[in-house]
């Protein structure tokens, strides 16, 4: 007999995925420049210059070595120069053996849980989140529980007190937050990193705390600071993606960074290294390591997600659209006008407009719109907008 739970994974795509998938066939039926698809966050913003001259660089080197396996964590040079970026810029004491080379944060993201959870424990996310999170945390033998969250989705620390328990794991974060775009302030993340202190010494078992972070560079905005958990909470994780600050969503680079500022940091470390081992994750991609190394803290031009925000934000406003306007990320988490935001959808579509419903981002009555699409797609998507809030107005 299979294993029925991944035979159903297999056969039911995400709904970003399918939703993906059936703009690729309407595009082919219709032509592309017709179809407004707002359903995933594919960057169209090209990798930065200094990519494109490592890559050449990298290429003009001994092919055995650029293309062989590295070591299983990484290729000592990318983390060394993650490390020495990250304390530069957080005053972190980080060094290479703290860090871990992934294909990209869902890698991070499962490697870590794996290496921490065991079955019945419990890991605590906040709504909206990502939706793999459910698939990550279950193939790690935990359960999800999805905190709601206000209209400013901003993590609520009195319900996350009343949540934790003897089970609970940890704590999984997402900041600039993917779907709603917003960053989770300063005084919030303090609060949380002090509830679980508080938790650990009353009860002796010890909560980690995970961000999911390959939105971290796209902050818009002055005065909008996106903390760094390592400066807050010793029992931290950082799982880390080069997919949007580069621009490389299909290469899958990132990492995960574990703090050793924390008492058990060795065998947590250890626990990724198994994780990475028993899933197969060992050695990620040898050229994209060896390129990190050379363009570490360099980041795409994001005022174009910035113009790209202001101009829908404007439009759907004017429009009669409500939404949270985000501090980064690349997305709207827009209020249906409808309670049912997969009937809002299914509705959008009729004027060829794709985005996903919120429920399975764990918030009924809204739809993700992925703004980093080019701004010629956004401008000609207008009338399309107005014309499908008029058909309410009807």
């Amino acid at each position: 007999m299979l294993n029925e739970t991944n035979v159903n994974l297999g056969k039911v795509r995400s709904s970003i995925r399918e939703l993906f998938e059936y703009g690729k066939k309407r595009k082919a039926e219709i032509g592309a420049e017709n179809v407004f698809d707002f359903s995933i966050g594919n960057p169209s913003v090209p990798a930065p210059k200094e990519v494109e001259e490592a890559l050449r660089g990298l290429l003009n080197t001994d092919p055995v070595a650029l293309h062989g396996y590295t070591s299983a964590q990484g290729d000592l040079e990318a983390r060394a120069a993650i490390s020495d970026y990250l304390n530069k810029r957080f005053s972190t004491s980080l060094n290479a053996d703290c860090i871990y080379m992934t294909c990209g944060a869902s890698a991070s993201l499962t490697v870590t849980l794996n290496a921490l959870c065991n079955g019945g424990d419990e890991v605590i996310t906040f709504a909206p989140f990502f939706p793999e999170y459910r698939v990550f945390a279950a193939h790690a033998g935990a359960k999800l529980v999805a905190l709601e969250s206000g209209e400013t989705f901003q993590p609520d620390i009195k319900k996350l007190e009343r949540a934790l328990n003897e089970n609970t794991k940890a704590v999984l974060i997402n900041s600039p937050n993917n779907p709603s775009g917003v960053v989770y302030r300063e005084e919030v993340i303090k609060e949380l990193c002090a509830v679980l202190e508080r938790h650990t010494l009353k009860t002796g078992n010890p909560v980690y705390l995970i961000s999911d972070e390959p939105y971290r560079e796209l902050v818009f905005d002055d005065g909008i600071k996106v903390p760094f958990i390592m400066n807050y909470y010793k029992r931290s994780i950082v799982c880390y993606s080069y997919s949007k600050s580069l621009s490389l969503p299909g290469e899958r680079i990132g990492y995960i960074a574990v703090n050793n500022e924390m008492e058990e940091f060795s065998d947590v470390y250890a626990g990724v290294l198994g994780a990475g081992r028993a899933l197969g994750f060992v050695c990620a991609p040898a050229l994209f390591q060896k390129l990190i190394a050379r363009v570490c803290g360099v980041t795409s031009d994001i005022s174009v997600y910035k113009k790209s925000r202001d101009v829908l934000c404007a439009a759907l406003e004017e429009y009669g659209f409500t939404a949270v306007k985000p501090d980064g990320a690349f997305y709207l988490f827009v209020k249906s006008p409808e309670a049912d935001a997969k009937a809002f959808s299914e509705r959008a579509k009729k004027y060829e407009l794709l985005f996903v419903p919120g429920d399975d981002f764990g918030c009924k009555g809204y739809v993700r719109i992925s703004y980093c699409v080019s701004p010629d797609m956004i401008k000609r998507a207008l009338p399309a907008f107005k014309a499908l809030a008029d058909s309410y107005k009807k």
